[in-house]
């Protein structure tokens, strides 16, 4: 066993993360899963922070022509020679996206039995592709997309009312795809890696109906502009379904997955002398009330060396939610990471990192934070109240006034958030 590893419990958590980071990459990823080249053409098409990436990595890696465009994120673009790579807004959609999925259908239209279609998905999808249904504008989908964000509803939820919004997602790329052969190549960063719930599934069947959406909303009380409205109580709005024979050439691999990058996670851990111990790769709930759960679990680690002892590490991945209620700086990680702390209350040789495995924890340029014994009180000692920072969804001014933020810049890959919780 290492000292190092517990004379920098910090450094341990960055290399757990980069692990994490890295087991996704598409460069790693995507070689041993395409398809065998088609007797026509092979168009690439794909949306989402790391299909950039992905196709840099098919182009580099495909024996023979190809052509296509795919979506990503302001920043999140790499070089292609072949493939157009067109940026556009994430999390809230604009006028870019929307031309981008233009183009996109546009792209696949006329295509025969005899091409190939190669899909590139990956968490961000959705908002790259904001191609409204009838009788919706763009500003409508901002002003829709600001309330899912806003209301505390899970990705599951908030992808069911997009895909029934939509003049792309849910199926509707695929069907446009007809005749040519499908091939999705997916990076999951939704829980449970459902591939409808992966940008909205525009190349996926979807069993989801308009009254679904009609009851998420309901629920949460979104209001909706007139035209929504409308679309989704005439049932206009409905999705491509399981079944439908211009799906029937669709196949679908997961090349990534939360799953996979916990696991690399954990091996690091090994490496170190730590015990790892996998909670989940699909924890969802409100970010503050899972953070409680988790500081309960670590305590009882802490004092009574259940469910393991230290030095252990508690690992899990998913994707929490913020119900908005303050004015701050904030994202769903370092919220949680903050609601940990609290509930902590500096128990000691606790020390946790939380992060969006895409270098983005909600609209910031930021991955996450850091957390560790004193992280509340150096807070108080800066003046800055730490119950008064939750209370605002204010964790990054939070964090990174205590040189605690992780800044990684884009990541090029994107399998949600990950946690681990370091006892030493």
């Amino acid at each position: 066993m290492e000292s190092a590893t517990f004379t920098d419990p910090r450094g341990l958590l960055g290399r757990m993360f980069q692990a994490a980071v890295d087991a996704a990459q598409p460069a790693r990823r995507i070689p041993a899963c395409l398809p065998q080249p088609p007797k026509g053409r092979t168009i690439v098409i794909g949306a989402g922070k790391a299909s950039s990436a992905m196709a840099q990595a098919l182009e580099r890696h495909w024996p023979g022509p190809l052509s296509g465009l795919v979506a990503t994120r302001y920043g999140y673009a790499v070089p292609c020679e072949r493939i157009r790579i067109v940026e556009a807004a994430h999390p809230v959609p604009d006028a870019a996206g929307l031309e981008a999925a233009r183009q996109m259908l546009e792209t696949v239209r006329g295509l025969g039995p005899d091409d190939l279609v190669i899909c590139l998905i990956s968490g961000g999808g959705s908002a790259l592709l904001p191609l409204p249904g009838d009788g919706i504008t763009l500003e409508d989908k901002q002003a829709i997309s600001r309330a899912l964000l806003a209301c505390g509803a899970s990705i599951t939820e908030m992808n069911c009312v997009r895909r029934h919004l939509s003049a792309i997602k849910g199926g509707r790329l695929a069907a446009a795809c007809h005749p040519a052969r499908v091939v999705n190549l997916l990076i999951s960063d939704v829980p449970g890696d459902d591939p409808i719930d992966i940008a909205s599934g525009p190349t996926v069947a979807d069993p989801t109906t308009c009254l679904d959406a009609l009851a998420i909303v309901r629920r949460y009380g979104i209001e909706l502009p007139a035209g929504a409205r409308r679309l989704l109580e005439s049932g206009g709005g409905e999705s491509v379904k399981p079944g439908d024979p211009r799906l029937a050439k669709v196949s679908t691999r997961m090349i990534a997955s939360p799953q996979m990058a916990l696991e690399a996670a954990a091996a690091v851990a090994r490496e170190a002398g730590v015990t790892p111990l996998i909670l989940g790769d699909s924890i969802e709930g409100e970010a503050r009330e899972v953070a409680k759960v988790m500081a309960g679990i670590a305590l009882q680690a802490r004092r009574h060396g259940q469910p393991l002892a230290a030095p252990c590490v508690l690992l899990s991945g998913g994707e929490t939610t913020v119900t908005l209620r303050g004015q701050g700086r904030g994202g769903r990680n370092v919220e949680f990471l903050l609601a940990l702390a609290l509930a902590l209350d500096g128990a000691s040789g606790i020390h946790a990192l939380a992060a969006d495995t895409d270098g983005v924890d909600g609209a910031e340029e930021v991955a996450g934070a850091f957390m560790a014994p004193d992280t509340l009180a150096r807070a108080w000692a800066k003046g800055m109240p730490p119950r008064d920072s939750l209370d605002d969804n204010d964790a990054h001014t939070f964090f990174g006034a205590l040189g605690d933020a992780l800044v990684t810049g884009p990541t090029l890959t994107n399998v949600n958030d990950f946690r681990a919780i370091l006892l030493v």
